[in-house]
């Protein structure tokens, strides 16, 4: 009886271990961080507001780089920290991509964090149509290049760096942003606040850590305008979304990667009037506490993470028609538009979607998109993690909705949108989810 007891622990033992080895074996899901420095060393022309040249560097700015590799899909996901890049800028990005590592571009994402005190790079894109004054100074073509060269090189390094890795999601509320779409007493809309009007205080956080449990990246999803610093302050800084991922990163001893959400009509809860200018930080670095700290609480909540992740890619064409007194169109975008058989012109936007595992959706479109939208749709959305990454892979402009199209005002006059789009959008994106959900 005792040698049968001896054996069958060890047999236990043996199997115990062949369990263990088999568990590292199956362990496919790896990940990658990089990141490179991108802030210009001479003056560029700043995203918004009037033409401006930066003057000075408040703080640096960045690509940084996710790599996600399920062992048969590799996704690359790159945050900049930059005003604005056009879609021709992205297909641009992705082509060399695709050359040089072979990266499909279902498979790489570019987001930019929308910072009004760091450059637009490239192609203006579809702006020109509406702010023509802005773009009488032709884009700096040598900083472009730059920005692209910084990309490649982020994404080699990441390569090169891949790791067994888990991941996990989790959400996040924040009262750091306001809807901006102010209205006076004859009910004309202008920029400003208005805090009885739709928003999106959600977060999304993805959770990167490696097999020992130690963070390696956070992913955090949040709209928010990129407009604290004044008009009048100069400097190269990352904003909202720079000062709070450096305050992430002082906490955590890791990267973050800020995803702007659907930022069309959303400002942030503070900006720096031109009038106090004399206190240039202080309203910045508020956001520490209004949003850092809730990235940071929800990341202590993610209390369960997988290594086993299986990724999945695919995207849609929603075609809608372009607001019908713009009769012209920037011959670098022909691509984008489409003239139908009616003589209607269509612009024709791509949707991307980033499934992981069976829970967690990401979607993207190159747009700024109302709030509204985005609310509507991962509300109906049937995985829980639905998250919207806006301003991704290029912009085609501002999208609201055909209510707030009729009350007028910034957003709408520089939209080459019609009143359609929001709902066309809304109809594509959601019976592509569940056409995705029912396939899960």
């Amino acid at each position: 009886m005792k040698r049968l007891l001896i054996t069958a622990t060890l047999v236990l033992a043996f199997l115990n271990l062949r369990l263990t080895s088999e568990a590292v074996a199956q362990q496919t899901f790896r990940a990658a961080f990089a990141r490179t420095n991108i802030t210009p060393l001479t003056p560029q022309n700043l995203l918004g507001y009037d033409p401006r040249m930066s003057e000075g560097v408040r703080d640096s700015i960045y690509h940084k780089v996710v790599l996600l590799d399920d062992g048969k899909k590799k996704f690359y996901l790159v945050s900049s920290d930059l005003g604005c890049i056009a879609t021709v800028t992205y297909d641009k990005a992705a082509a060399r991509l695709k050359k040089e590592f072979n990266i499909n571009p279902e498979d790489f994402w570019w987001a930019n964090t929308h910072t009004h005190s760091a450059p637009e790079v490239g192609s203006p894109g579809v702006i020109p149509l509406f702010l023509g004054s802005r773009y009488e100074v032709k884009y700096n073509q040598e900083y472009a290049q730059f920005i692209e060269d910084k990309l490649v090189e982020a994404v080699a390094t990441a390569r090169n760096r891949q790791v067994p890795a888990k991941l996990g999601a989790g959400w996040g509320y924040s009262r750091a942003n306001v809807n901006r779409r102010a209205r006076g007493v004859d009910n004309k809309t202008f920029l400003g606040e208005n805090p009885d009007a739709p928003i999106d205080g959600k977060i999304g956080l993805l959770r990167i850590e490696s097999v020992e449990g130690k963070l390696m990246a956070l992913i955090a999803n949040y709209p928010i305008h990129g407009t604290v610093l004044s008009v009048s302050d100069k400097r190269i800084s990352g904003d909202v979304a720079g000062e709070v991922a450096q305050y992430v990163e002082e906490q955590t001893g890791a990267p973050l990667l800020f995803i702007n959400g659907a930022l069309g009509n959303v400002a942030p809860r503070f900006s720096i009037s031109v009038s106090n200018t004399g206190k240039k930080d202080g309203q910045l670095r508020q956001f520490r506490k209004l949003l850092g700290e809730p990235i940071l609480e929800a990341n202590k909540r993610i209390l369960g993470t997988t290594g086993s992740v299986k990724l999945s890619t695919s995207g849609i064409v929603i075609e809608t028609p372009r607001r019908a007194d713009i009769k012209t169109w920037p011959d670098d975008m022909k691509n984008y538009l489409r003239i139908g058989a009616n003589g209607v012109a269509l612009i024709k936007m791509p949707i991307q979607f980033l499934g992981i595992n069976d829970d967690i959706m990401i979607w993207s479109a190159p747009c700024e998109l109302f709030c509204e939208v985005s609310n509507e749709i991962r509300g109906n959305s049937p995985f829980p993690f639905t998250f919207y990454a806006g301003i991704t892979n290029g912009t085609l402009g501002y999208l609201p909705t055909e209510e707030e199209i009729k009350l007028g005002g910034y957003e709408p006059m520089v939209s080459p949108f019609s009143p359609s789009a929001a709902r066309d959008l809304t109809e594509g994106v959601s019976q592509h989810l569940d056409k995705l959900s029912r396939q899960k």
